[in-house]
């Protein structure tokens, strides 16, 4: 039977140009075998797969990932971002390793496909650091905290799914239906990871060459794909806009500033008035930042000297919108437990469990930069907090 009879396929005739798009599940064999099928079918000018140039590149290169620079990623203040990556990229595995095949089977046999008939690969999906950075510049402190939570919580179940259930993420992927739960708290969500990448992928999709083009896309993104397809424009300045990761606002930079500086003038004029009550503000800065900062630090298996620098460096960085405890106590511990070959290689086994997170010195030195700036964070409003109630006695 001609794969384009598949409910799972959609046509659109723009022109001279016939775009067919095949919805998927991203771990689902029957579905990495209709991509194959279709694209043979069709034998089309380009192929249009939801990845970008560095997910396809992971994909040809799968040791890829022993080439990354740690210690630059920490630097970059992206270990946020890098542990979102590969705690969502392991979630997609477990259940892919569950059915027996590749995460992004699908994927892999389309660029397959492609390169053996000729036709142009061309990534449309927006690269997965913008979406993250989108989301992350949206969200505030509370909010990040419990984003990160529930996907630790999410990562912590290992609970299998039947097969019908997977063939019913063709219209509701795993991810999109795990994230839609948290969209009463996390509204931005959605907004990010789902519709603006719909609103990417398919404008890509209208900008591929050639005039008969395949599109291998999650299922989850086909409805909101739906209207601009049909519709049939795609500028690059609107795909330019939804690639752009937004600055931080002149607001937030001014209150970054601005509240180490009412910190530091709070205690000075407690100085003056009551030498031993600037001492105890003083001591509260330190003991809050310090402490939390290390406890974070602790949490996620940093060596004892990192959980030391920690404590060190959280009152001062705390001070300094430029740096962060958490990049002082990554690098320390980088220095004293440097990943080595070998995690790299069991990267994607120590994965499949979250006492693995642990386990595996790239993901718990990870674990380390966030937890230690994430305690230092909280140590600012406590320590700021009873800072201020010390200096209004004194007023």
């Amino acid at each position: 039977m001609s794969i384009l009879k598949n409910d799972n396929v959609k046509i659109y005739n723009i022109g001279e140009k016939t775009i067919y798009v095949l919805g998927t599940a991203h771990v689902s064999a029957q579905s990495a075998q209709e991509a194959y099928d279709l694209i043979y079918e069709v034998k089309p000018d380009s192929v249009c797969v939801e990845l970008d140039d560095s997910r396809i590149e992971s994909l040809r290169n799968p040791k890829a990932w022993s080439e990354t620079d740690v210690i630059s990623i920490i630097k970059n203040g992206q270990a946020a971002f890098m542990l979102a990556n590969l705690i969502l990229s392991s979630y997609q595995k477990r259940l892919a390793d569950q059915f027996g095949i590749s995460a992004g089977q699908e994927m892999i046999l389309s660029m397959k496909a492609a390169d053996e008939l000729g036709a142009k690969i061309v990534p449309v999906d927006r690269p997965i650091k913008t979406t993250f950075m989108r989301i992350w510049r949206k969200m505030g402190l509370w909010d990040k905290l419990k984003l990160i939570f529930n996907v630790v919580l999410g990562f912590a179940d290992d609970e299998e799914i039947e097969e019908d259930d997977l063939e019913a993420l063709k219209s509701q992927d795993m991810l999109t239906s795990a994230l839609s739960e948290l969209g009463e708290n996390f509204p931005s969500l959605k907004k990010y990871l789902v519709d603006e990448r719909d609103e990417f992928i398919a404008k890509s999709i209208l900008s591929a060459p050639g005039n008969t083009v395949v599109a291998v896309v999650g299922a989850a993104h086909t409805v909101g794909m739906h209207d601009i397809l049909v519709k049939g424009e795609a500028k690059k300045e609107d795909l330019q806009e939804l690639k752009e990761i937004p600055k931080g606002s002149k607001a937030g930079k001014f209150i970054g500033l601005a509240i180490p500086a009412f910190i530091i003038g709070m205690i000075v004029f407690t100085l003056f008035r009551d030498l031993s009550a600037g001492f105890d503000q003083i001591g509260s800065w330190v003991i809050y930042n310090g402490a939390l900062s290390a406890l974070g630090t602790a949490l996620a298996g940093g060596h004892i000297l990192t959980v030391l620098v920690s404590f060190i460096v959280a009152p001062i960085t705390s001070l300094d919108p430029l740096t962060a405890a958490g990049w002082f106590a990554g690098l320390t511990e980088a220095y004293l437990r440097k990943p080595a070959v070998k995690d790299f290689e069991s990267l994607s086994d120590d994965l499949s469990s979250i006492k693995g997170l642990w386990k595996n010195r790239i993901t718990r030195l990870l674990l380390i930069v966030v937890f230690s700036n994430l305690g230092s964070s909280i140590g600012t409003f406590i320590g700021g907090a009873d800072i201020f109630s010390i200096f209004t006695k004194y007023l």
